[in-house]
């Protein structure tokens, strides 16, 4: 692929590596309800449109997605996965293209993005610019993403609990759960925790 100061240039057609969901899935997840397929695709945003084609840096993997697997999600904010298409799921990403007034390219995301190489986003109003670049990137799927986000202002600004007070967390094992716990013994709480099985505790 042709390089321009070590990026990808606009407008170049790429082979893009993608995580399909083949069918909706029952019970537990199988490594054959995926597959690995690759498509062209170029890397530059229709005519005319506010989309953003990105990079995509990291994926993360949470127990949301399992739900979205099923084609039936009964009070959930989400949307179903369309089989045949990629999977979807939080992720920090680099901008190739844009349309977008809010971003440029080389600005650094997180958000909702496809688990493929590079990701088409017709709608990047759920993306935020990543301004903090000290850490590694990585964080911006754990810590300071969405688990992070939902851990501190449930804990700070929902539950709101002061030093002494006793806190439970459930699913403390948990990528938000595991934070409410911390959270809560740096204010000075008693915290207690569960899990879903011994080896989750042990760990």
């Amino acid at each position: 692929m042709e390089k321009r100061s070590g990026e990808e240039v606009e407008g170049v057609t790429v082979s893009n590596k993608q995580v399909i969901l083949r069918e909706f899935v029952s019970g537990f997840p199988r490594e054959d309800d995926m597959e690995v397929r690759r498509e062209e695709m170029k890397l530059q945003v229709p005519h005319g449109s506010k989309a953003v084609v990105v990079k995509n840096l990291y994926l993360s993997c949470d127990p949301y997605m399992r739900l979205l697997m099923s084609p039936t999600l009964p009070g959930s904010i989400f949307s179903a996965y369309t089989p045949g298409s990629p999977i979807t799921g939080f992720g920090v990403a680099k901008i190739v293209d844009s349309g977008s007034p809010e971003f440029k390219v080389g600005d650094l995301v997180w958000g909702t993005t496809g688990w493929e190489e590079y990701s088409l986003i017709a709608d990047p109003q759920g993306l935020f610019k990543i301004e903090h670049t000290d850490v590694p990137l990585s964080y911006y799927t754990g810590i300071l993403g969405m688990p992070g986000m939902t851990a501190y202002f449930g804990f700070y600004e929902v539950c709101s609990p002061k030093k002494g007070e006793c806190v439970f967390v459930s699913a403390a094992s948990g990528a938000v759960g595991q934070l409410v716990g911390q959270f809560a013994k740096l204010v000075g709480c008693y915290v207690v925790g569960t899990a879903g099985s011994k080896e989750k505790v042990d760990l």
